[in-house]
């Protein structure tokens, strides 16, 4: 009798990043029995996402109200998932990252006594206001998980600093690079009418969307953007705006009159890899940018003040500037001229974050924690990052 599985998805994040792993577990079907169940956290943005890789979700909860509160939010979907697992009780409930469903979900399932598998476990921060509410929830869906399928090394001993045990983590690798090369032979050109307007030019591409950006620090990351372009003439900044009406209205204020500056809707995923291939620089808060640019050997500025993807930084391939204008500015200048040792770093290929195998490792992780088999994945099957040298 195949094991039941249930794979939560609620962001675009997690879709992409368990879309590969939807794959692995559906490659195995004498072993595995999966379903996936959508909380539409972010829905449009959700199915761009599903779209892209032919899948569908077995089950839309449909929690999400507009306006919906922190709160709100969590205690609708724990409603929902609670309903769901408790009719359907699978032998292991799978989830990614750090959103609001994802903790949700992780409750529901521990309150109905079903395992939780957490994929991308072991970020950390260090600060519970940065990134706001996802350091917090990551940290508490720890504490609720059985098998803990860690990206990278470093991930694993921030487990083993909290007492988790070690024979419940796997280091797995991350599995945005297996969603990367799943698209490395459809990454055609850019849509004409952008990649008519790059000609001749370098193209900056920008994202911005957390919340503790709100405000100020999304208001200086346009103006830095705009005095960027203003600096070099031959340059284009490229933005897809996240949906939300707060992140809208700056863009739109601040850099939508410019003629360089492209304001873009939410672009689905394989359009926004071909921008990432074909970027000078990128300037972003995104988690996921940090892990996939590596891929491509485009240089990022990572606007937050503290990241916990820093497998990146330490080998220099991005740099932290927060949102301080000057220093966005500053450092933005240093790599567009291309003369420092430290552009020419930024621009190696090769990714600390994995290798293209992660799914593989997490559906025979995730076998040998269920036949109560340790450890999860032995020395020479674990994913080990590494810098690259060229």
């Amino acid at each position: 009798m195949p094991h039941t599985i249930d794979i939560v998805l609620g962001t675009r994040p997690e879709a992409v990043k368990m879309a590969p792993v939807i794959a692995a577990f559906r490659d195995c079907p004498d072993d595995f029995a999966v379903r996936v169940l959508s909380t539409g956290q972010h829905k449009e943005m959700l199915t761009q996402i599903l779209d892209s890789f032919d899948l569908r979700p077995d089950r839309d909860l449909e929690v999400m109200r507009p306006g919906s509160s922190l709160a709100e939010m969590t205690a609708d979907t724990l409603r929902a998932m609670d309903q769901e697992i408790d009719t359907h009780r699978p032998d292991l409930l799978l989830v990614q990252g750090d959103t609001t469903t994802v903790l949700a979900a992780a409750l529901a399932a521990f309150y109905r006594r079903v395992p939780v598998g957490h994929v991308e476990a072991g970020l950390r921060s260090h600060d519970l206001q940065n990134p706001f509410p996802e350091e917090a929830n990551r940290r508490l869906v720890s504490i609720l998980t059985g098998p803990h399928f860690a990206p990278t090394e470093s991930a694993a001993a921030e487990l083993l600093a909290e007492r988790i045990p070690p024979e419940n983590i796997a280091v797995t690798g991350n599995t945005v690079v297996d969603a990367l090369l799943h698209f490395e032979d459809k990454l055609g050109p850019l849509a004409s009418d952008i990649q008519s307007r790059l000609l001749g030019r370098r193209m900056i591409l920008v994202t911005a969307h957390r919340r503790e950006s709100w405000g100020q620090g999304l208001e200086n990351i346009c103006r830095a953007v705009e005095s960027i372009v203003q600096d070099h003439p031959d340059v284009i900044a490229v933005f897809p705006v996240h949906a939300n009406p707060l992140v809208q209205q700056t863009a739109q204020r601040i850099l939508g009159r410019h003629d360089r500056i492209v304001l873009l809707p939410s672009v689905p995923y394989l359009d926004f890899v071909r921008l990432m291939h074909q970027a000078e620089l990128i300037l972003t808060d995104s988690g996921g940018v940090q892990e996939e640019a590596p891929s491509f050997g485009v240089p990022v500025l990572v606007t937050r003040d503290v990241t916990e993807r820093a497998e990146a930084v330490n080998c220099g391939l991005a740099r932290l500037v927060g949102t301080d204008p000057q220093t966005v500015i500053q450092a933005a200048g240093e790599i567009l001229a291309r003369t420092s040792r430290a552009s020419r770093i930024m621009r190696r290929t090769g990714n600390p974050f994995g290798d293209g195998r992660a799914s593989r490792r997490i559906v025979l992780a995730a076998k040998r924690f269920l036949t109560g088999q340790r450890p999860l994945l032995s020395g020479d099957e674990a994913f080990i990052g590494t810098c690259s040298e060229t």
